[in-house]
């Protein structure tokens, strides 16, 4: 229990921090030491992400009531290589078993942070720890931490785990109320793949723990699609 409410706490922390990227606002200020010499490689390539302008989300309105309007085809084109209509079932609600991954037979070219900034895989490789634990959606050719899905569609994920044993996964669905899920899955060391169902509109942060560590989180947002013609 203590340490289910102290990942709650954190797992709350990093929605803030991306949401407010991914919604609109230019730059993230305050919080945290802006002297990138005082950091290293890996933190400061962090902070120089979350500095990085982006644009606003043009569905986005200040309540939630954008979850329950239809958007037009366009609004999913740039995220066509994440999702598919067919998937492997899901477990308790989260995701479908986690199996081992050869990252050697299909490495990405380009990793994208929330922001969208993309970062060549193999300058990510090099700058992020081995002992990190790492979530991404996975595409034909890259991976990204931000996803927008038609409702309906499967996501498949890539995590990867230092070490092998039980992994606690939490899916977290913010539309008109907020809902949290947990299970315990057994993950592979090094990359394992699994399947999410993106089957509820509303927005979807995904993440997980393995050895008390807390992996980063991936935001998929799920919309309905307006009718066409």
């Amino acid at each position: 229990m203590k340490y289910s409410k102290i990942w709650l706490c954190i797992t709350a922390l990093a929605a803030c921090l991306l949401i407010g990227v991914a919604f609109g606002q230019n730059t993230v200020e305050g919080g945290y030491v802006r002297d990138r010499s005082m950091t290293d490689a890996g933190i400061a390539s962090m902070l120089n992400w979350l500095d990085t302008p982006v644009p606003s989300l043009p569905w986005y309105t200040g309540d939630v009531s954008f979850y329950k309007q239809g958007v037009p085809a366009t609004t999913f084109s740039p995220f066509t290589e994440y999702y598919a209509t067919t998937g492997t079932p899901v477990v308790g609600g989260i995701i479908s078993n986690p199996t081992k991954f050869n990252i050697t037979q299909k490495v990405p070219s380009i990793v994208y942070y929330g922001a969208g900034v993309g970062l060549p895989y193999t300058q990510y490789a090099a700058t992020v720890p081995s002992k990190t634990n790492d979530l991404w959606i996975q595409g034909a050719k890259n991976w990204t931490q931000y996803v927008v899905s038609p409702v309906g569609t499967w996501l498949q994920l890539v995590a990867y785990a230092p070490v092998e044993g039980p992994a606690g996964f939490y899916a977290t669905l913010q539309n008109d109320t907020t809902s949290l899920r947990y299970k315990t899955f057994e993950v592979n060391q090094g990359y394992n793949t699994m399947y999410f169902k993106a089957d509820q509109v509303g927005r979807h942060l995904l993440n997980f723990v393995v050895n008390s560590q807390p992996s980063n989180t991936v935001i998929v947002d799920v919309l309905p699609q307006a009718p066409t013609g």
